[in-house]
């Protein structure tokens, strides 16, 4: 360990770069949809990369104005208010060629020659954990530059960071690969339903109309039930071995299948929740805030009251449901209300008119999809083990605990 460089991320080789917030900052009404420069904001920077579901973009003329914060390739993201820690990493992955930070964000730079750029990632995501530690102010916290600078880090020679990074990139190779596969499989078993399901206004030329279709409720074909939360001031209920979830569970959630929560209840707490344990297999829909966010639990759960609880016991599938919900999903949103949030009440949604499918029909299109559903839960168990194994080398690799051979 005699050749590793004990620093302080303020003089190890990076610089750490402020987004502009002067006078040429982008005010609202200069946001589009689609323009020269991506200007990020924090849903676009999550707790491991960038998300571009919803993205706003500046002109060229107002990219030029601006003096700081413009990312180049091999720049890591940072968010340091608000949510402390968030990173991403602008790889030459990354399709947007032109991609600012917003004011609650900054740039790391690496020099290439004395740090790697992959293994300075790395770094950041080993830190993430003592971010929350340096972090200042309790209604929005933050993380100015200056106390960013005081942090400690580890530096190993040029050749053993790259080694390491090599390590660590390999396995989130891997759980990228299978993330994609995992997109492709469920865009494929979309893409049968609605050629199957999902019928236009008008029938193509020469196609014959089908025979008549009954047409039912959604809680027809499911049960549907609500939960609530055990009161939190009461240590009685929480830290049990009973699993609850609320819909941050699945809205952080990168993938289809749930194996965990972040709480969990006692005995004493599920008492209190009258939907009760949903058993394993039932499909979870966020009802509010946001509303329609979906996954299916593997592991029997107790639910709150922003979720609609889908048991599928009455001889439909929850694949078809979940792709029912997908495809109608606009729908699902006309049915709720709410000034504060948007919600979905129980009572709404078991009202929503479904057309019931054939039942030989329904049995050959399951004949064709359920492999992939399946291949897509075998693949996030695959990603558990390899991102559990990730973080087990993480801190054992950045300290010297484990060494790479160079």
């Amino acid at each position: 360990m005699s050749e590793w460089k004990e620093c302080k991320l303020g003089d190890a080789p990076l610089e750490i770069i402020d987004g502009d917030r002067g006078k040429n900052y982008p005010s609202q009404d200069e946001f589009f949809s689609s323009e020269h420069t991506l200007f990020l904001s924090t849903k676009n920077v999550r707790k491991t990369g960038f998300d571009f579901q919803e993205c706003q973009f500046i002109t060229k003329d107002k990219d030029e104005k601006l003096r700081k914060g413009k990312l180049s390739r091999n720049d890591l993201v940072v968010t340091t208010r608000g949510t402390v820690g968030n990173l991403a990493f602008y790889n030459k992955n990354i399709p947007f060629e032109n991609i600012r930070i917003n004011s609650g964000m900054v740039l790391v730079r690496p020099e290439p020659n004395k740090l790697n750029p992959l293994f300075n990632y790395y770094i950041f995501r080993f830190l993430q954990s003592d971010f929350e530690t340096f972090s200042t102010g309790s209604a929005q916290p933050q993380l100015p530059i200056r106390d960013m600078k005081e942090i400690p880090i580890l530096l190993p020679p040029l050749a053993e960071q790259k080694a390491i990074a090599g390590v660590l990139s390999a396995l989130d190779d891997k759980i990228d690969l299978l993330h994609r596969q995992n997109k492709t499989l469920e865009a494929m078993a979309e893409a049968l339903f609605r050629q199957w399901f999902v019928r236009g206004p008008e029938l193509a030329e020469g196609e014959e109309a089908e025979e008549s279709l009954e047409e039912g409720k959604l809680g027809d074909l499911v049960t549907i039930v609500s939960g609530t939360t055990p009161k939190t001031e009461n240590p009685e209920f929480w830290n049990g071995e009973y699993h609850w979830t609320s819909p941050r569970d699945i809205t952080n959630l990168n993938g289809l299948f749930l194996f965990d929560t972040e709480r969990k209840i006692t005995k004493l707490g599920l008492d209190q929740i009258g939907s009760g344990l949903l058993p394993a297999g039932s499909l979870l829909m966020s009802s509010r805030a946001p509303v329609g966010a979906l996954a299916f639990a593997e592991i029997p759960v107790a639910i709150n009251q922003g979720y609609a609880g889908i048991i599928c016991d009455k001889g439909y599938k929850r694949e078809f449901i979940y792709l029912w919900l997908k495809a109608n999903m606009d729908m699902v949103h006309s049915y709720a209300n709410g000034s504060t949030f948007q919600e979905i009440s129980k009572s709404a949604f078991k009202s929503l008119d479904i057309s019931i499918p054939d039942p030989k029909k329904m049995a050959t299109f399951h004949s064709i999809i359920d492999n992939k559903f399946e291949k897509i839960r075998l693949n996030s168990i695959q990603i558990r083990s390899l991102e559990k194994l990730r973080d087990t080398l993480l801190p054992k690799l950045m300290s010297g605990e484990v060494r790479v051979e160079v």
